[in-house]
């Protein structure tokens, strides 16, 4: 990713495996020591996302902090076993592996979507490992049976594969039933997340898994852990995003440090749509994360 290395990450001596052969892509100082002084950042990608989602971000992160985003398990280029447990727990502790197997914590997590429940989760779960915590359009309240068949339906009307990568951003961008209006940033993000096959072009995910991984938290809600995060947080949303501005602020209000931002001209995929309004919306919360 950008100025960074990819490279598989495996437990050593003592410690829990990181995320099963997960991608971690690094941008910034290299691999620090024990004692490395520059803030460390994890940034989590949402369900079907991809650590290169975050590459714009990472690349003005670099020159302040160490920015490691992750692949994460049954996403990118993170092995897919069928087998592999796809539950809120693993997809926690996989982010708690990385932080402490790359000495990167105490950390600043920015998750968008799935990304952001897995951070705050982990923030409330493991308060030592986490500085500070960016929320990226995801909601805390459950939603339910209704919304699992939505989705299942979507994954069916893909018309996979597709003959070419123009083709995979046109029907995301334009003709995808879920498209409001003409999106190329919609396009090109899932564009980023196809393969060529020998057939043509097909996600790099299996669609089950990532229905398996979204039964495992869309019944719930999640209040009671953001509750329990004691750390600086910022809740951002999109204005057409999928977090409404009601339940952004009650979600500001139930954190104990909680902060709010919107980014105007934004959907779902904020830190994709807009780049530079997305940096504008959190640099100033990170800044006053380092000089505390």
């Amino acid at each position: 990713m950008g100025q960074g290395r990819t490279s598989n990450q495996r437990g050593t001596s003592g410690q829990r495996d990181a995320p099963e052969a997960s991608d971690v892509s690094e941008s910034g100082r290299g691999f620090g020591a024990e004692g490395d002084p520059t803030p460390g950042v994890l940034l989590l990608h949402g369900l079907m996302g991809r650590a290169s989602h975050w590459a714009s971000t990472a690349r003005w992160l670099s020159g302040r902090h160490r920015a490691v985003a992750l692949d994460q398990r049954g996403h990118g280029q993170s092995e897919k076993p069928p087998q592999a447990a796809y539950t809120r727990e693993a997809y926690v502790e996989d982010a708690e592996a990385t932080l402490e197997q790359l000495r990167l914590g105490p950390a600043v997590l920015i998750g968008h979507a799935m990304g952001a429940l897995t951070a705050w989760q982990l923030a409330a779960k493991r308060p030592d490992l986490v500085r500070a915590l960016i929320i990226c359009d995801m909601r805390a309240s459950a939603l339910g049976a209704a919304s699992q068949r939505e989705w299942a339906d979507w994954f069916e009307s893909w018309p996979v594969p597709f003959a070419t990568l123009a083709d995979v951003r046109k029907w995301f961008g334009e003709d995808d039933p879920w498209v409001e209006r003409p999106n190329p940033s919609r396009g090109a993000f899932y564009a980023e997340v196809m393969q060529e096959s020998p057939d043509g072009w097909r996600p790099v995910f299996e669609p089950g898994q990532m229905l398996k991984s979204r039964e495992t938290w869309v019944y719930d809600a999640h209040w009671e852990e953001l509750a329990q995060v004691r750390c600086p947080a910022l809740v951002v949303r999109g204005l057409d995003g999928e977090l409404g501005r009601a339940e952004a602020q009650e979600m500001v209000r139930v954190l104990p440090h909680g902060q709010y931002a919107e980014v105007a001209d934004a959907g779902h995929l904020v830190h994709y749509d807009q780049p530079e309004a997305w940096r504008a919306a959190i640099e100033p919360f990170l800044d006053g994360v380092l000089t505390q």
